[in-house]
């Protein structure tokens, strides 16, 4: 007999597989890959079937980040579907309000930036679409149009923001019925104007004068100029190495720069030599995240917009300066960290690989639970509240312009072991993206766990949750060992015990690919009502 140390076995396919928080989105992304369709499409197919049913983790009105790796050629292309600020998002026009800070919830998050998602997905699919995108979108489009079910996770997070969405008739029209199914047909009528018409359906046309004209009626930010102006744009991804394995990692104004400066600071201590989740192991980590998300908070802005010193960030120099900083016996101080920004925030990661090894590593969200809490007029698009991460603070590098996207917490992975394809990671999580892609790679690098088993190990994330909890707070998952969680208080850290599961820890899914045998193993987070599904 096999020693049992998973919940669920990994999932084992021959040819292609998609992995992501729910299931049926999961199958849409496989039916793309049985059909011919390339990773790019099941992508896209899973990403609008998730804005339909995890409507509190993401939507047609988030951003979204792509890694794409091509067979053919062996590059990754990193695609920025980030939303810009209206031309009317200013510091001065938040003063004439009376505001000193973006609120949280609201018109005003909702239509300071422009969703970037679908943009994403229009540009992906004409760079590596082979099926047509009304195909991608078919299923988003029925579940849109004849029901999709209503899950315990959606319900609980429906539930906590419940106050919120009755503020905004539309969505409560949609989200608060009592119905164990629900149906959003503007949703499904806007899915079928990007099918028909692609990019234009969305940001022009009858779905951008809707939007439109939603935003003036309640003194909303942006106009049909702003949503003209949305594209997704190709750039560099960011890439460093760990041990054998290199890693590819989204830039800014995402954080993942944060995910390889804590690779740099780890890689000279030896963590497979660590105990498995003794006190040392999960301290070190600890340490690093506390120095990278220093430097993140100090740096990290639209690069377009601001000086961000990636170079220096990233080198193996700057981070044998920083470890120096680093104390094996107590725990670093959080007190130089800006206090701005929290753990809250909302998600959804899907990974895709086809049978000619294409991937895609995509991120797509709304932030908060269920964004702003309002849906566009009758779009039936939940728009999300990403733009609450700018800062009013004009000598802040993440202060709110026209044309600028807002810090990023979203980030996606790839990795790769002898040049070939190896591994697609991503998680939600916010400000814990960066320390549960960390995590999950020490898992499989240091301790060859395989993927189901990494994305169960337990897990902690270091940083507050709500106002008034301390920088300094170290939440850890009930089933870490006892004398790991007691050494952890004695070292000097202010260490919250959650239950044994907790699904602020986040939901992390990823596909491997076996070296040896091209089989394709899939994890997916039990935190999540996710399926790693294969053909």
């Amino acid at each position: 007999m096999t020693d049992i140390r998973t919940g669920r076995p990994a999932t084992l396919a021959p040819n292609g597989m998609v992995t992501c928080p729910n299931s049926l989105a999961s199958a849409a992304g496989v039916d793309m890959l049985r059909a011919g369709g390339s990773a790019i499409d099941a992508a896209i197919a899973a990403s609008a079937v998730l804005s339909v049913l995890y409507p509190h983790m993401t939507s047609v009105g988030g951003d979204a980040f792509w890694l794409i790796h091509d067979a053919k050629t062996k590059q990754v292309r990193y695609l920025d579907g980030g939303g810009r600020a209206a031309q009317g998002g200013t510091i001065a026009a938040f003063a004439k309000l009376g505001l000193g800070e973006v609120p949280y919830r609201g018109v005003l998050p909702a239509t300071l930036t422009v969703p970037g998602a679908v943009a994403s997905w229009t540009e992906a699919h004409a760079a590596y679409g082979r099926l047509a995108l009304a195909r991608c979108l078919e299923s988003a489009t029925g579940y849109a149009r004849d029901g999709f079910p209503v899950t315990a996770r959606m319900a609980y997070w429906r539930g906590l923001a419940e106050s919120e969405l009755a503020k905004s008739p539309e969505a409560a029209a949609i989200f608060l019925k009592p119905d164990r199914v629900l149906r959003n047909p503007d949703l499904a009528r806007t899915l079928d104007a990007i099918s028909r018409d692609g990019w234009s359906g969305f940001y022009e046309g009858d779905v951008a004068r809707e939007l439109v004209r939603w935003s003036e009626a309640n003194g909303g930010f942006f106009t049909l100029a702003d949503l003209k102006a949305q594209t997704a744009r190709w750039e560099r991804p960011l890439v460093g190495t760990y041990r054998d394995v290199t890693i590819y990692e989204t830039p800014a104004p995402t954080q993942g720069f944060a995910v390889l400066e804590m690779l740099n600071l780890l890689e000279p201590f030896d963590l497979k030599d660590k105990p498995f989740l003794g006190p040392d192991y999960v301290h070190l980590m600890v340490q690093a995240k506390q120095l990278a998300y220093h430097d993140r908070d100090r740096h990290l802005a639209d690069p377009r917009f601001a000086d961000v010193p990636m170079e220096r960030l990233l080198s193996k120099k700057y981070a044998d300066e920083r470890r120096a900083l680093m104390d094996p016996a107590r725990a670093i101080p959080w007190d130089k960290i800006p206090s701005y920004g929290s753990l809250a925030g909302d998600t959804v990661y899907i990974a895709a690989v086809d049978k000619e090894g294409n991937a895609a590593s995509l991120i797509h969200s709304l932030y908060g639970g269920f964004g702003a809490a309002v849906v566009g007029g009758r779009t039936g698009v939940v728009l999300q509240n990403r733009s609450a991460y700018f800062s009013l603070d004009p000598n802040n590098p993440n202060h709110v312009e026209p044309g600028k996207t807002p810090l990023h917490t979203l980030i996606a992975s790839l990795a790769f072991r002898n040049e070939k394809l190896w591994a697609a990671v991503g998680c939600m999580g916010a400000d814990g993206q960066p320390q549960i892609h960390l995590q999950t790679y020490l898992a499989m690098i240091d301790h060859g766990r395989d993927i189901q088993e990494a994305l169960e190990t337990p897990r902690f994330l270091s940083g507050r949750f709500a106002l008034g909890e301390s920088r300094d707070t170290l939440h850890m998952e009930g089933r870490f060992p006892p004398a790991t969680i007691a050494e952890m208080k004695r070292r000097g850290h202010l260490v919250n015990q959650w239950g044994d599961w907790n699904e602020l820890a986040g939901h992390a899914h990823g596909i491997v690919v076996d070296p040896e045998s091209g089989l394709r193993i899939g994890g997916s987070d039990p935190r999540s009502d996710g399926a790693a599904i294969g053909y």
